[in-house]
């Protein structure tokens, strides 16, 4: 059995301080965006080798994301969370004293570090938070990557505009220290764990395959597309993430259970992940660029770095908007609605950039709109995976769905980065964007949308579980009876049930409920909070938990109908504070 870490303490302050530290991801992220192109001049490169001090970052982050659930799962979430952050705050330092670009690409690598803190952050408040309360909570942390890079994109402009480029590191390390100092105290660890070793091989494997699998596309429009390099690049990660794939299966303890991988939801879930990482990356290259570029052009529209940030900070702050909004509308129609609501309209934003690309109050529209269907689509992703996947698999499964998340971003930027450099004029030595290339780049966002909505489609509908919450004490006495006759070779969910402070609640019910909302067996703890329940088949459960002063707590897991026992350890809130 796994036991509480730490003591728990008052999750007031939880998704606050969660949140704020997914804004201070965002940050690190879209930090250069204001400066992308004068990267080359500044760092004395050519702008293909520019682009990796973008890139660089988005794939660290594509990396450690499933690495820093795993650990999360198996070490505490909030020790990963800090070791995220402490991540951050080194590789933001080396880059505020270099103008070398190896270095900085190294710097730059290591603050993709953080991008671990946002399905840590998720699986905290999954761990922590009543029912009622989590679905909110996990649309403001998943849109709050959007939201920190709204409202950095202004700042950061104000920063360049007005100091050395170097202040930008210096802010960003300044943020993850306040956001190290607030989880400190504020949040608490988790008593959740799951067993097993971290897979180091796999987290190389995965590494090697993504680099592989990357580097030619970033590279491509130099070394040529059909060049042998490029070619022998793009084999060698399909046979070393196959490789790694099928490694992963055969283990014990993988880094990404590939099996709960392939299950419908899951899979169609990630895939669509992957086509909202590339709309949402495309419209923080395009539009800052084209607001700066001088009016001589023909078409730039001649603004500076600080108005362009304050014209595309409306995207980030959308999405803020919409979390709230997302956790009625998630209420009343289910995820999938949602993201397929949020797809379309980041649809309609695309289409309407097309022709919507000659006055800087247009692009204000274009990010209102592409804002809001983002925070829509990155809300509903959580739900959809947390809802398919065991408790104890949470920091691992959004890890894995914010690795696809970051592999979108990651090949967008790759992608439009190439684009948007084979378009360009060369105006007295320097490659100037054209109208041309920023239009192929919101057709690339569109195309990857309209494949996201395809996916969504895809995705099974909302069940609808009835539980029974009260039982009677002649249920009672037959649930007590039942729980000393379970064969412990059976297929099993098993736990403990903790209040608030970590202690065992004692004849709490834990009542398992099928996917047809459909009530497949029930158990009382013992003094020790333990309890046990027989599993009729493998497939997705809902477990719901009832005690005497607690806030009834639900929450989804899966078995795969082998006989052996799965821990899920439920944590439950006084019922004086859900209700307040």
């Amino acid at each position: 059995m796994s036991q509480p870490t730490t003591q728990a303490r008052p999750t007031g302050g939880v998704v606050p301080v969660l949140a704020f530290a997914g804004i201070t991801v965002a940050v690190m992220q879209t930090l250069l965006v204001p400066v992308i192109k004068d990267l080359p001049e500044l760092l004395n490169t050519a702008p293909s080798n520019a682009t990796w001090v973008m890139t660089a970052t988005l794939l660290a982050g594509a990396v450690s994301t499933p690495i820093m659930g795993r650990l999360g799962d198996l070490a505490g979430k909030r020790r990963m969370l800090l070791t995220s952050l402490a991540i951050m705050v080194i590789g933001s330092l080396i880059c505020g004293f270099t103008d070398n670009l190896l270095v900085m690409i190294v710097g730059r690598a290591l603050q993709g570090f953080a991008m671990g803190a946002i399905p840590l952050g998720i699986g905290l408040m999954r761990d922590m938070l009543p029912r009622e309360k989590l679905g909110s909570a996990m649309a403001l942390m998943s849109s709050s990557i959007g939201v920190g890079g709204g409202l950095a994109l202004p700042a950061a402009a104000l920063v360049a505009q007005n100091a050395d480029w170097h202040a930008l590191f210096f802010g960003a390390a300044g943020l993850g220290v306040i956001g190290m100092a607030l989880t400190l105290i504020f949040v608490p660890e988790s008593p959740l764990r799951a067993k097993g070793t971290f897979d180091i091989a796999g987290a190389i494997g995965l590494t090697a395959g993504l680099i592989l699998f990357l580097l030619p596309i970033t590279k491509g429009s130099d070394w040529g597309w059909g060049s042998g390099k490029t070619l022998g690049m793009f084999g060698a990660a399909l046979v070393v993430l196959v490789a790694w794939g099928l490694m992963e299966l055969r283990m014990k303890a993988p880094l990404v259970d590939l099996r709960t991988t392939v299950r419908r939801t899951v899979l169609l879930t990630n895939l669509a992940s992957i086509m909202v990482g590339v709309a949402f990356y495309a419209i923080s290259l395009v539009l800052p660029q084209l607001l700066q570029l001088p009016k001589a052009t023909g078409y730039g529209l001649g603004q500076s770095m600080v108005v362009a940030g304050l014209c595309v900070a409306p995207l980030g702050l959308t999405m803020m908007l919409t979390a709230p909004v997302y956790a009625r509308l998630s209420a009343k129609f289910g995820p999938k609605l949602t993201l397929l609501l949020g797809l379309l309209i980041i649809a309609i934003g695309y289409g309407a950039g097309l022709g919507l690309m000659s006055a800087p109050w247009q692009t204000i529209i274009i990010s209102v709109l592409v804002g809001a269907g983002i925070g829509l689509a990155y809300s509903s992703l959580p739900a959809l995976i947390i809802g398919a996947v065991d408790p104890s698999e949470t920091g691992a499964a959004t890890g894995l769905n914010t690795l696809m998340r970051s592999i979108g971003t990651s090949v967008s930027s790759a992608v439009i980065g190439m684009v948007l450099a084979n378009t360009a004029n060369n105006v007295g030595g320097v490659a100037i964007p054209t109208m041309h290339g920023f239009r192929v780049s919101f057709l690339i966002a569109t195309a990857a949308v309209a494949v996201g909505v395809l996916l969504a489609v895809g995705l099974p509908g909302r069940s609808k579980p009835t539980v029974q919450l009260r039982a009677s004490s002649e249920e009672d006495a037959v649930l007590e009876r039942a729980e000393t006759v379970l064969a412990a070779q059976s297929p099993q969910f098993h736990g403990r049930v903790l209040d608030p402070a970590g202690a065992p609640v004692a004849r709490a019910k834990v009542t398992l409920i099928d996917r047809r909302g459909r009530q497949a067996g029930a158990a009382l703890t013992d003094g020790a909070g333990q309890y046990a329940l027989t599993v009729p088949t493998g497939g997705s459960y809902v477990l719901a938990t009832t005690a005497s002063g607690h806030a009834p707590r639900a929450l989804a897991a899966t078995h795969h109908g082998e006989n052996r026992a799965v821990q899920v350890d439920l944590a439950l809130e006084a019922m004086a504070e859900s209700v307040r």
